[in-house]
């Protein structure tokens, strides 16, 4: 699957058993279908970037795959509805100005 092909995005936090976060966190990144995975503090350890084309895929993904990575004691999985960045915004207000 190509970036392009990938319509659904989801945020993935995930609890890990503390001695395991750097392996887990590799074994995650490797997963086909997720595009980031970062180690943080707070009630979470990882949260991972996932794309995918379908929620058939997600339904995979997340208890098939990420689930039962060494270490991976618990997921919560939020779907994306929409992308806010400072690219965009800056995108949305250009428009036009070439024009004048």
């Amino acid at each position: 699957m190509t970036k392009e092909d990938a319509v659904i995005t989801a945020i993935v936090l995930i609890q890990a058993a503390a001695e395991t976060i750097p392996d887990a966190a590799q074994a995650i990144a490797d997963i086909e279908g997720v595009t980031e995975v970062y180690s943080c503090a707070g009630d979470v350890d990882l949260i991972a970037l996932v794309k995918v084309a379908r929620h058939e895929d997600l339904a995979d993904l997340v208890p098939g795959r990420i689930s039962k990575v060494p270490g991976v004691l618990n997921t919560d999985t939020h779907i994306s509805f929409r992308s806010y960045s400072k690219r965009d915004t800056e995108a949305a207000f250009a428009v036009g100005l070439d024009d004048a």
